[in-house]
């Protein structure tokens, strides 16, 4: 073991890590992580295969997945026809177009965490709503419930 700043580097670090990585809190963020993660390839298929579609249709047909600039070609001489050809021929691409795509995956993502939060923020706020202010208080000397307001205990008659 180690010796530092009358610290016992070893068990005692092992045991604190421990702690530490079995505390709700991990294993909270490592569930949300894993969840996000499945969110996120729902969210890309929203985009790629719903959304991006009629999009496309509506602008005559155009695949945004396709739209890049070609910086340097390929073994394979230009035009190329889709992004996959450009890639297949060892082109250089600069690909706005799968940019565009994430930029709507984020839009989206960002949309529903924030439906999310607001909806938690209202169950809050009516829960707290629901819980009454109390009306009674307990006496220090019978501990009985008396009224909030009262200045003498009813059962044992002591000043409050």
């Amino acid at each position: 073991y180690i010796k530092y700043n009358n610290y016992l580097l070893g068990k005692n670090m092992f045991k604190e890590f421990k702690e530490f990585a079995i505390k709700g809190n991990v294993l909270d963020m490592a569930v949300g992580i894993i969840i996000g993660g499945a969110f996120g390839t729902i969210v890309k298929s929203l985009v790629e295969d719903i959304i991006m579609p009629p999009i496309g249709l509506l602008l005559a047909g155009i695949d945004f997945k396709n739209f890049f600039i070609l910086l340097k070609t390929g073994k394979i001489p230009p035009p190329y026809l889709s992004l996959t050809e450009a890639k297949e021929a060892g082109a250089v691409t600069l690909n706005y177009g799968l940019f565009i795509n994430s930029c709507i995956s984020f839009l989206i993502v960002a949309f529903s965490v924030f439906l999310l939060i607001r909806f938690v923020n209202n169950l809050k706020e009516n829960e707290e709503k629901e819980t009454p202010s109390p009306q009674t208080k307990e006496c220090p000397f019978c501990f009985s419930q008396i009224n909030l307001n009262a200045t003498r205990c009813p059962d044992c008659t002591s000043n409050l």
